[in-house]
This record gives structure tokens, C-alpha cells and sequence, in this order.
């Protein structure tokens, strides 16, 4: 599957897009079913008090390890990214409550874009998405004059859910939202057990410039800046505790990958244990 010219065009214009009704009622159960079990296991228990959530999301699960492999994914990754994007994570939550204007990165260009499933009816009254569209551009006004929506109470006298021009995108389970990390977004009015997981990706290295940057997502991104270990079995006597490997992808995810995954993992495999060399241990991988 590939976006629609008007699909790509509005992606690229306002930093964000909704793929309606992209996975069927039988798929939304399945992987309803897959995302309640990891962040059960690797999550803990959801009272509504406060957010759950476990970093990673779909590489806990072989199941939802497929999505990656999924021809709809693929396609629309490959259209916005190119078809050697990096597989770079992702998150499973339950949110309570409202999210602050925020973005996830701060790019001159386009380099990553999120991947959200929303596993909930979302509507702008209990916590779909918003945002602000345009704000991904280096020359928008949120980016050159340093205005933070954050602060609308204090800045404009409005609150944040008011700001002028949002978005409100109001979603079904089974629809994909597709978003530039550098686009403002948030949610207001959601209850206490909001569900929604993501995958993160973003362009290949091939320049030293590239390279930079993508260090530099590494270094404040994933597993290992949060100091979640995962991908290698624990030995040890008690006193030398060691990990038989450590990388950004669990052994389920690289177990059951297919060459054309292993494609959009290598990369990063590669360049965490240089990134971090005291914290990956990184298995031997076979492209």
C-alpha cells in the first residue's frame, strides 16, 4: 500500500496524517489482545491512577512483531522515509488523563515519524490527538519565534486545549495516525485508560552528517537511556551479573525476523553498542 498523492501531500504540509480504517475489526482484536498482554507482563497493573506504559511495545509480542512486516506499513513507511528505513521502537500505554504540547524531536528536516494505534474510540472531547499543523517547518512560527503551547494559560490567557488552528483528529480503533516527530501534538480530556502503542522510525544513515544523527537519537531514545534492559538472557552468581547480550531489540523481534525486517533493524543493532558501549551487548546478527 502506498499513500495517495493527496495523503503525501497533506503529511508533508501540515506534519501529520490518518490512514481511516487501515486494519480490519479481526485484526484490531488481535492486536487489542497482544497489546493488553504486554503491558500486563511488562508494564504492571493499570489502576487509572497514573500512566502505564512499557518501552518497548510490539517486540514483546510475535505477533505484533509482524506489523513491521506488514505490506500496508511498509508501504507507508518506504513512501515517507524510503524503503531502508530504521525500526527504531516504540511504546505501549495506557494514558490517563490529559498529554502537553509537545514534540519528539527537533529536526531541520524530515528524519523520524511515530506511528500511532489508537485502540480506543477517540473523540477531541476525550483524548483523541491534536495538533498544531505546520509546526514541523522550520520556518513555522512555533519553531522561529520559540512559542510554546505549553504555556498558553500564561502566554495568551486560553488553555491549551483552545490554542487557535489545532487539530483535534478524532480516530477509531483500526485507524492509523502517521506523524512527524517534530510536529507539536497532544491530547486533552482523555479518562484513565486511553490506549494507544507506537512504532518509531526514521531514515537510514549514509552520510557522516546522518550518522550524527542518528547517534544522537540513540543517545536519548530507547531502552538503554531509560535503563531497560532486554534481548539477552541474565546469568550470573549474584555478584557478577551479566547480560549474554544487550541491544535495542528484544531476541523475540530478531528471532522471528524475516530478511526483509532484519533490513530495518541492522543499522541500529550496529550503531547502539558503539553509542553506548558499556551498556549493549548486541548479538551477533545475521543479515
Amino acid at each position: 500500500m502506498q499513500p495517495t498523492e493527496q495523503q503525501f501531500n497533506h503529511f508533508h504540509t501540515f506534519g501529520f496524517v490518518a490512514f481511516r480504517e487501515l486494519f480490519a475489526p479481526d485484526e484490531v482484536s488481535w492486536i487489542t489482545e497482544e497489546f493488553e498482554q504486554v503491558v500486563q507482563i511488562h508494564g504492571g497493573d493499570h489502576d487509572g491512577s497514573k500512566h502505564t506504559g512499557t518501552v518497548p511495545a510490539l517486540d514483546h509480542s510475535a505477533r505484533l512483531c509482524t506489523l513491521l512486516d506488514d505490506a500496508r506499513v511498509l508501504g507507508i513507511a518506504s513512501a515517507f522515509l524510503g524503503d531502508d528505513f530504521n525500526y527504531a521502537g516504540g511504546d505501549a500505554n495506557f494514558y490517563v488523563g490529559d498529554t502537553g504540547w509537545h514534540p519528539d524531536g527537533n529536526y531541520p528536516d524530515l528524519f523520524a515519524i511515530k506511528l500511532a494505534f489508537y485502540l480506543d474510540p477517540l473523540t477531541r472531547d476525550t483524548g483523541c490527538l491534536r495538533v498544531l499543523p505546520g509546526s514541523h517547518r522550520p520556518d513555522s512560527a512555533w519553531r522561529t519565534e520559540g512559542l510554546q503551547p505549553r504555556d498558553a494559560e500564561t502566554s495568551w490567557g486560553i488553555p491549551p486545549s483552545e490554542i487557535p488552528g489545532n487539530v483535534a483528529l478524532e480516530t477509531n480503533p483500526g485507524d492509523l495516525v502517521v506523524f512527524n516527530h517534530s510536529t507539536f501534538h497532544a491530547s486533552f480530556g482523555g479518562a484513565t485508560r486511553r490506549r494507544m502503542f507506537t512504532m518509531n522510525l526514521h531514515k537510514r544513515g549514509k552520510t557522516d552528517a546522518d550518522m550524527e544523527r542518528i547517534d544522537e537519537y540513540l543517545r536519548h531514545h530507547g531502552t538503554i537511556p531509560r535503563g531497560i534492559r532486554i534481548g539477552g538472557k541474565f546469568t550470573g552468581n549474584g555478584k557478577n551479573n551479566m547480560y549474554s547480550h544487550h541491544s535495542m531489540y528484544t531476541d523475540i523481534m530478531l528471532d522471528t525476523a524475516t530478511p526483509e525486517r532484519l533490513r530495518h533493524l541492522w543499522q541500529l543493532h550496529e550503531r547502539v553498542a558503539l553509542v553506548h558501549p558499556k551498556a549493549a551487548r548486541p548479538r551477533p546478527l545475521k543479515i
